[in-house]
């Protein structure tokens, strides 16, 4: 049985040098994503105003973020796409929990569609060739797959990848491009990465937690104010016009923190807190993009380092002609060489869309991404229009009128787009990666056991650390907020460790039809 000893982190570290130029704060905020937001909201709600949200960039959202795009062909003004997160995934149920994203996308009136997967159309290198009865055998494999995760959850069996999952159930697409394609279509454009890096249980549980308990539906954004115009909405409830709390345009350069304090050095000064939330990417964790004193402690570094960050690149398109099917969603290519190359690609022309844009977009992932992502607009751009004109070779495909992408894994305060759980990782170690160093807390999508991935994993993780926080600065103790960490680790988790601790409330377990109390 694994101990949890460690639930307040222990006192005696040397005390933080009084800097008398430090701005004072008692909480500082670093990031002023979903996870940021919602964190200083929870201070906020129990009456803990003395709080700084520190944010390298010129606006709120962090990777909620759009930019302008093409031009109108009706209005001449430029459209607004999404560079990161663009859809709601997982609603809600009548009778059922709600997902908080589809609460505040209604709440803010986000224009949204529902996005729906069936609408395809399937490619190869020569044109239209329909294998949709491959994406029905991997559905076949993928429900005997979902079983047997559950085993392994209940009776604490030795987890794997999902890749030898996919292969025990039957299905092994080796060489076989188009079946490839499909698995490509099914998993990695889920979670950023392929079946071979997935842990298979909590790569199953990450699905199942939100499109089992809220909803199989997935929306998406297309709002012309941008997604993040609910991060905003949120934040206008708390911060005042011009607030002095905010400081947007600044960059988090060190960390200096003990049982007394953290002390938080930018590019152009430094802020004194008596608590500090990180909501800095896996990315930027393992990147070094930020310095800390004294270094991280071994058990901090090795979930850091072992957890995964994925890149999903949107290359966009405009064209002055719509030559696809306006009313299909989605086109899957099946390159006879490389998986994954330009292989999904998702129309915005269409009704309920950005109805008559001519816009299209393709998404690459990880190598793929890297790739794309060093290279120039001109070369990718020309890579994307022979798929293009391969898949469609009996139209004249023209040379677009407007074209973008982003480049999120060489961003230095991203590292990449969301995390993805690897092989090998237990729910201890990720609770490593939760738990906080003294005063120092960590929260973001990453940190959450049941929704990383996802911005309700952000939502859920940063509300979460701020009423810890608002609590022990409230009740004046540090064992209220203090979280468990592992120094020792081991290979599997009893079914009694799947506790609110350990980021899993029982309530989870609804997933599999497991009722926890057994």
């Amino acid at each position: 049985m694994l101990s949890l000893a460690h639930i307040v982190q222990p006192a005696g570290s040397a005390p933080l040098a009084r800097d008398t130029d430090c701005r004072k704060t008692k909480v500082a905020i670093l990031g002023a994503g979903v996870a940021g937001i919602t964190a200083a909201q929870a201070l906020s709600n129990a009456s803990v105003t003395d709080f700084l949200i520190v944010e390298r960039n010129d606006y709120i959202g962090g990777r909620v973020r759009h930019t302008q795009f093409g031009v109108n062909p009706k209005t001449k003004a430029p459209y607004t796409v999404e560079l990161g997160a663009n859809w709601v995934q997982g609603l809600g149920s009548e009778g059922g929990p709600e997902n908080p994203i589809w609460t505040l996308a209604k709440r803010y009136g986000l224009n949204n569609t529902y996005d729906n997967g069936s609408s395809i159309l399937t490619y190869d290198e020569n044109g239209y060739n329909d294998y949709t009865n491959e994406i029905e055998a991997y559905e076949k494999a993928y429900a005997v797959v979902e079983k047997d995760a559950g085993y392994i959850l209940t009776d604490n069996l030795q987890d794997t990848s999902l890749r030898a999952a996919l292969s025990t159930a039957g299905w092994k697409p080796k060489k076989d491009m188009k079946m490839q394609a499909v698995e490509w279509w099914a998993w990695d454009l889920e979670t950023t990465q392929t079946p071979d890096e997935s842990g298979f249980l909590y790569g199953i549980t990450g699905y199942n937690l939100t499109y089992y308990q809220f909803s199989e539906q997935n929306n998406y954004v297309w709002d012309q104010r941008g997604y993040n115009a609910f991060v905003i909405g949120e934040s206008q409830t708390f911060l005042g016009a011009n607030d002095t709390r905010l400081m947007l345009n600044t960059t988090v350069e060190s960390l200096t923190y003990s049982d007394q304090g953290v002390v938080i050095k930018t590019h152009d000064g430094c802020i004194q807190a008596d608590y500090a939330i990180a909501t800095f990417s896996v990315g930027v964790l393992q990147n070094d993009a930020v310095s800390f004193d004294p270094p991280l402690p071994r058990w901090k570094r090795e979930a850091i380092e072992q957890f995964q960050m994925g890149t999903y690149t949107k290359i966009f398109y405009q064209f002055n002609e719509t030559f696809w099917d306006p009313n299909t969603q989605y086109f899957l290519y099946a390159d006879p060489k490389v998986r994954g190359y330009y292989p999904v690609w998702q129309s915005l022309t269409g009704p309920g869309f950005l109805e008559g844009s001519h816009i299209i977009f393709v998404t690459v992932l990880e190598d793929e991404a890297y790739r794309v992502e060093q290279q120039s607009d001109e070369t990718t751009k020309n890579e994307g229009l022979k798929v293009l004109r391969s898949m469609f070779p009996e139209k004249v495909v023209p040379e677009p009128v407007a074209f973008y992408y982003p480049r999120w894994s060489t961003e230095e305060m991203t590292f990449g787009s969301y995390s993805n759980w690897p092989v090998g990782m237990t729910l201890e170690k990720h609770q490593n990666l939760r738990a906080n160093v003294n005063r120092l807390y960590f929260a973001g999508e990453a940190t959450s056991a049941q929704y990383y991935g996802f911005l309700q994993g952000a939502w859920f993780e940063g509300s979460a650390v701020g009423q810890k926080i608002a609590q022990m600065i409230s009740n004046k103790t540090e064992s209220i907020g203090g979280m468990v960490r592992y120094e020792v680790l081991h290979g599997t988790t009893t079914l009694d460790e799947y506790s609110p601790v350990n980021g899993w409330p029982a309530s989870s377990f609804l997933a599999f039809g497991v009722n926890s109390e057994k």
